[in-house]
């Protein structure tokens, strides 16, 4: 038996300039997580979770599931997952053994509320496949092969921030340059000290759930017709994330907040945020805290510091219907 886990991810800096050659700043966030179970069989089976059964109560219910989550799943995700990691091998001549598994998967990652849980359980698959071939993904590599798998199999509208941080875990800073991309297939990545991160607060409500590809398609849109002024925010965005790598080496924590605030007042500019979206950022930041996208709707994140103040949030969110925890990043 073997397994393979991962955790939620949230966006501190610079997303959503991830897919376009941005810079990030990012954390894994281990109150969630994604895991895979694998054992040796005769056959490759794929067993889908409770969460994936196509099973209703009625036609009304049926209805609210595909407006919230779409019509997608974890069974296909896994798919694309063993079909890249497949690619991969035979792309660098790995000679595989044979033999077949059955695999299971569960996630306690809300789902579609911006926490990276798609991409969690890609890379908690890619994991146990690596182990159970005894293959080695180099780590720098890992990311852009997850990538793939949802981009490319799956055409998933989707950058390197969930990926990456989702690999290398804990704190870390990701300089996504065109030119190492397009040369190498992966960026720059340094993992940051977790202990200079200031206090901070998560917060999703799991009513505004959105698929994350739908949401970006309109920055996609006009990134790639050029329109200039989305491609001139989407540039200062990304140098939110160097601005908050100094802060943090200088341990300004709450310049690390303000730059928080401005990532996402910048995003507004350039993407449809709904009232409901909106109006837990406004509580969050009426309560003295931070607050910005913790992926793209349906989750927040922001400095918090002492208990206080995070009593305020727990309260003052909650009252919105959102759950608030502290995360854990280690």
């Amino acid at each position: 038996m073997i397994e393979g886990v991962a955790y939620a991810r949230a966006g501190l800096l610079g997303n959503p300039s991830d897919g376009y050659f941005g810079k990030i700043i990012a954390i894994s966030v281990r109150n969630f997580a994604a895991s895979v179970t694998l054992e040796e069989g005769p056959e490759i089976r794929i067993v889908a979770s409770s969460d994936d059964e196509e099973r209703y109560p009625s036609a009304r219910r049926f209805a609210e599931t595909i407006n919230l989550y779409g019509y997608y799943g974890g069974t296909r995700l896994i798919k694309a997952a063993l079909k890249k990691f497949l690619d991969h091998c035979e792309s660098k001549g790995i000679a595989l053994r044979d033999g077949g598994f059955t695999l299971r998967y569960a996630s306690t990652i809300p789902r579609q509320v911006g926490l990276g849980g798609s991409s969690a359980l890609v890379t908690a698959a890619m994991r146990t496949f690596m182990a159970f071939y005894g293959v080695d993904v180099p780590l720098e590599i890992l990311p852009s092969l997850i990538l793939s798998a949802e981009r490319d199999e799956l055409e998933i509208n989707a950058g390197f921030m969930d990926r990456v941080v989702q690999a290398y875990e804990g704190c870390v800073y990701m300089d996504l340059d065109e030119a190492l991309i397009k040369g190498r297939g992966y960026g720059r990545y340094e993992r940051l000290d977790c202990s200079r991160l200031p206090d901070l607060y998560l917060a999703y409500h799991p009513a505004l759930g959105k698929v994350s590809g739908r949401v970006l398609n309109e920055i996609r849109r006009n990134y790639d017709r050029g329109d200039g002024r989305t491609i001139a925010t989407l540039k200062k965005i990304a140098g939110l994330a160097d601005a908050g790598r100094a802060a943090l080496a200088a341990g300004d924590r709450e310049g690390f907040g303000r730059l928080m605030d401005e990532n996402f007042d910048l995003r507004a500019e350039i993407m449809a945020i709904s009232p409901a979206n909106r109006e837990m950022i406004r509580t969050a930041r009426a309560c003295g805290a931070s607050a910005s996208y913790a992926g793209s709707g349906g989750s927040i994140i922001g400095t918090c510091p002492g208990d206080e103040m995070f009593a305020r949030l727990t309260a003052g969110l909650g009252a919105l219907g959102a759950a608030v925890v502290r995360p854990i990043v280690r």
